[in-house]
């Protein structure tokens, strides 16, 4: 099968401490660097995502900034 164009899927594992590592491929992919703050949405009835850093901004300033789109 194969898959969609810019569409991945990774597997990680929940360290004791709560802790999951990004696998490389991801975190260079998404340019995560050491230090990088990232942001994790929940829905209980959807799950978890890790938007890319980009939306990032723009969601902190949709939400905190001037409100407009």
């Amino acid at each position: 099968m194969e898959k969609p164009k810019g569409k991945y899927a990774w597997t990680v594992t929940v360290g004791t401490k709560g802790q999951i590592v990004i696998p490389k491929e991801a975190r260079e992919l998404f340019d995560i660097q050491p230090g990088d703050t990232l942001i994790i949405l929940g829905d209980e009835e959807q799950g978890m995502a890790i938007p890319p850093k980009p939306a990032f901004s723009e969601w902190f300033r949709r939400i905190f900034g001037n409100g407009k789109p």
